[in-house]
């Protein structure tokens, strides 16, 4: 008997697991573009995040894979703390989907395995033999349904006759009397299967199984504690996922965390009105197949009134969010700061706050290129993951900054900031196509570290020497942008011939080593492609020193700005 629960326990769970991570990969296979578009362009108000948080989760069944997805928005500097905590706020609403779902199950109407084995059928068929790749991960969402609905079939199997073990209704008797001990097993479930949705489910399969007897109050008063730690322990996976993030990302990680502690910390001393709240919304009768059902009602009445609680103190939550993860001196901003929209009516103020984010774009490339070659001398993947998230940096401040130019280019502009104004649009192309080539080095890296390679130390020297002239470079160009100073730009061009020498040199060098044997052809192409991406490196800082030392007026250059934005600002200066 108990074996048979154990085994049963596990393996159900593990169906159910598995089910859901199929559902989720599918949607989000299916849905991806959309749902990325959907939770960038629709998290302005608060409420309406809130909703769509809710929406999406409801959708890929796991709040955890959706809180996970906003920390990467975050950290790729897409979402603002702000806009990211109501969503996350909404995340534990949609999340309830699930337990309404498990709560099906418990209708003897409603036989599990009866449609659980066609979903498999049909979901595994459409994976096999659908034509598109649409049709295929159709399928993946349809096998995953049909898996997880057998996981709670297991389940189910595996606690029946739990109602005539009078041992553990006691066990559950003491936890009903003692709420902590309740939140803290769910708690440690959630975090041990990393998933609030199927540690709920196992609740409520308990209490269909008659584990708590015919007491309801029993029933709900274990089961509300103990979805109130699990609201605690999924946010360990926000946690993981925001280790290696910036400092927005921890942030919006640790909103998560601390807004479901708030909240549990504050419903646990409402437990019986949960439960009385409950009683009035079930007009069902209490039995073995609607307990499922009640604990689906406490459930979203938890997170509904946790969310109308919270949703008015977003600011609150963020100001004790940054007091809780402060800023460190290594920590980088992933969205700009001195761009204020109400400068741009005063075209020159507007001009010197973007010279000053266009520094730190080039601090920002400078620091990808580091990361990445490091990474790549010593096979740290660490440092390969933090270069292609500085990458995403430049890719934010490229678009920030190009619109911020594009908005300033409407005003009226003087004749000097006209000329410079297209420059700029050049620079910070260049700065964020360095950063390009950054993530081009990560991926040889990641090549390198897969195949088992290694330089030999001769190899190591020359990647050394290339590094450090890359990192002179950027110096240089940090310098000449900083204080428009032309001797660091002519400095980057003496740097820049020093690279093309390196380049015709390592390269002779290496094909000699490859000749004699000490290095192999596998190695030879990722060297040599270290080297070119470096190359290219230094032509991309070549042209913007060419701009300061032209005064950033490049005359007879032809400028790609769109036809619209040139007759905008010639109108302007004509009136």
């Amino acid at each position: 008997m108990v074996k048979e629960m154990i085994f049963g326990t596990i393996g159900g769970l593990g169906l159910f697991l598995y089910g859901m991570i199929q559902m989720s990969d599918g949607l989000k296979k299916v849905a991806g573009k959309k749902l990325k578009n959907i939770l960038e362009s629709m998290t302005k108000h608060r409420v309406l995040g809130c909703l769509v948080g809710a929406g999406v989760t409801a959708l890929i069944q796991s709040s955890s894979a959706t809180t996970v997805m906003i920390v990467g928005f975050v950290n790729a500097g897409l979402l603002t703390l702000k806009q990211a905590i109501p969503v996350i706020i909404g995340t534990n609403i949609g999340t309830t989907a699930t337990a309404w779902l498990v709560s099906i199950s418990g209708f003897e109407a409603f036989k599990i395995t009866s449609y659980a084995l066609p979903a498999v059928g049909v979901g595994f068929g459409l994976q096999i033999f659908g034509k598109t790749r649409t049709l295929k991960n159709i399928g993946s969402v349809i096998f995953g349904f049909g898996i997880l609905f057998l996981g709670i079939s297991f389940m189910k199997e595996a606690f029946a006759g739990l109602e005539q073990n009078s041992g553990t209704q006691e066990v559950f008797k003491k936890a009903a009397e003692n709420p902590f001990l309740a939140i803290m097993a769910g708690c440690l479930v959630t975090m041990l299967i990393q998933s609030s949705s199927a540690a709920v489910a196992s609740v409520q399969l308990l209490a269909m199984a008659g584990a708590f007897g015919t007491n309801w109050d029993i029933a709900l008063n274990v089961s509300i504690p103990f979805i109130l730690g699990s609201n605690i322990g999924t946010t360990i996976t926000a946690q993981l996922a925001a280790l290696r993030a910036n400092l927005n990302a921890r942030r919006a990680a640790w909103a998560h965390t601390t807004f479901n502690v708030i909240g549990a910390l504050i419903c646990v001393w409402f437990i019986r009105w949960v439960a009385r709240l409950v009683y009035i919304i079930a007009w069902w009768e209490p039995g073995g197949e609607t307990i499922g059902l009640s604990i689906a009602v406490a459930h979203t009445t938890i997170k509904v009134f946790e969310a109308v609680f919270f949703l008015p103190l977003t600011g609150i939550l963020e100001k004790i969010v940054v007091r809780l993860v402060p800023s460190k001196p290594g920590d980088m901003l992933t969205r700009p700061t001195a761009l204020e929209q109400h400068l741009l009516q005063t075209p020159e103020l507007a001009m010197n706050q973007v010279r000053r984010e266009i520094v730190r774009m080039a601090q920002t490339s400078k620091r990808a290129v580091n990361q990445a070659v490091q990474g790549l001398l010593e096979n740290n993947m660490r440092k390969l993951e933090a270069a292609r998230t500085t990458e995403d940096v430049t890719d934010t401040l490229q678009y920030e900054i190009t619109s911020y130019l594009a908005a300033l280019s409407t005003k009226e502009l003087s004749k000097e900031m006209s000329v410079e104004l297209p420059v700029l649009l050049h620079t910070i192309n260049d700065l964020e196509r360095i950063g390009d080539h950054a993530v081009n080095i990560v991926e040889i890296a990641e090549r390198k570290i897969e195949q088992k390679l290694s330089f030999s130390n001769s190899a190591e020297t020359e990647a050394n020497q290339l590094k450090s002239e890359a990192e002179q470079m950027c110096d240089y160009i940090i310098l000449a942008l900083k204080n428009n100073d032309v001797n660091a730009a002519k400095s980057t061009l003496d740097s820049e011939n020093n690279l093309n020498r390196m380049q015709v040199d390592f390269r002779r060098s290496h094909v000699q080593r490859m000749t004699e044997g000490v290095c192999t052809a596998e190695t030879g192409l990722i060297f040599i492609d270290l080297v070119d991406n470096v190359e290219k490196i230094g032509d991309h800082l070549t042209n913007i020193a060419q701009a300061v030392i032209g005064g950033l007026q490049w005359e007879g250059v032809e400028v790609k700005i769109s036809r619209s934005v040139q007759k905008g600002s010639e109108k302007k200066q004509s009136q």
